[in-house]
């Protein structure tokens, strides 16, 4: 376990290295056949691969992305021209990684709420996984605010499945990246984002503790602290800056390797702002990075819908202006005008 903590450790550190991020293109076949619904480009596995190794094959994309989170079916895909995909990764300096949960179902006896599942089986999966080039993993929980949710009970089960789910990836050899999203839908404030975040990511680590997974070789991802997409009152910059790094403040432990940020239905400018903002903010005991998936795919989406065939340049020049943008807001040195360059 020694040598595989050691490596763990040392991938999560360079996951959340200055300047860079990590890419989710995780969707499930049916999330990515609603994007490619969007765009006019049929949804099959072909077409899947061509546009996710359009982007990973980006010139020097891994000056500013670290790592890049896979479905299964990437994971074991070529190119076109028979390299695996995780080659093209590894040889642009990305490390491969895996969404491993079986999705967000309904949680019995709480209306309206959702557990994760996948555990079963996770073990065998997660040591395929790391034989097939993965080097870390992701799960994500899903918690909704309304008028009479979150229970405790739905947080609760949530954030002991995220600890089981990291535990036996560090197990495996894997970096686990856990992920409790708070939602956007609904009209919550800001102050009730703040506080479901607070008591989820306590509840979180409590359980992390008790499952004993070590911290400095796990990745959390974060949704930020922001009002409900519905709230009349919508929260700007710096609000949400300062609000979601005092919630982290009374929940992250200092020894956490680091913090990716999930964009959760910000536009591509936000989801960089409120990045920027927070790294402005002094010293900081975690790094603060983004693992964002339509916040950094949103614009090299459509330039490639246009014309998957020609205009593979034109949309990974979008994707690279993005994580440019991004990996300068890790350091705290985004401007808007770089946005016109």
């Amino acid at each position: 376990m020694t040598d595989k903590l050691d490596e763990m450790i040392e991938t999560a550190a360079a996951m959340v290295a200055a300047g860079r991020g990590v890419l989710a293109i995780d969707e499930s076949t049916g999330t990515c056949k609603k994007r490619f619904d969007s765009i006019g480009v049929e949804c099959t596995e072909q077409s899947r691969r061509d546009y996710r190794h359009m982007l990973l094959s980006t010139p020097d994309l891994g000056e500013h992305i670290s790592g890049s989170i896979l479905f299964d079916e990437t994971l074991r895909q070529s190119s076109a021209d028979g390299v695996p995909l995780t080659k093209i990764m590894q040889d642009n300096g990305i490390i491969p990684g895996i969404k491993v949960d079986k999705g967000a179902h309904p949680l019995a006896g709480f209306e309206g709420e959702k557990i994760t599942e996948g555990l079963d089986g996770l073990r065998e999966r997660l040591n395929e996984y790391y034989e097939l080039g993965a080097r870390f993993a992701k799960w994500r929980a899903v918690i909704t605010i309304s008028e009479d949710n979150p229970s405790q009970a739905c947080i609760d089960a949530n954030c002991h499945a995220l600890a089981r789910y990291a535990a036996l990836c560090q197990e495996a050899g894997l970096v686990p990246m856990v992920e409790p999203e708070v939602l956007m839908e609904g009209d919550h404030d800001l102050q009730t984002a703040y506080e479901v975040t607070l008591l989820t990511l306590k509840t979180l680590f409590d359980q992390l503790f008790d499952q004993n997974v070590v911290l400095e070789a796990c990745i959390l991802k974060s949704s930020m602290v922001v009002p409900g997409a519905d709230c009349p009152e919508q929260a700007d910059v710096d609000d949400v800056a300062e609000a979601t790094l005092d919630c982290f403040f009374n929940a992250v432990p200092a020894s956490l390797a680091g913090i990716v940020f999930l964009s959760g239905g910000q536009s591509e400018i936000e989801a960089t702002e409120h990045l920027d903002a927070m790294n402005r903010m002094g010293t900081l005991p975690w790094p603060l990075s983004f693992s964002y998936g339509r916040a950094l795919q949103s614009s090299a989406l459509k330039v490639w819908g246009a014309n998957p065939q020609d205009n593979v340049k034109a949309a990974q020049a979008e994707l690279s202006h993005r994580a440019r943008m991004n990996g300068l807001a890790t350091m705290g040195q985004y401007e808007s005008k770089l946005e016109s360059e």
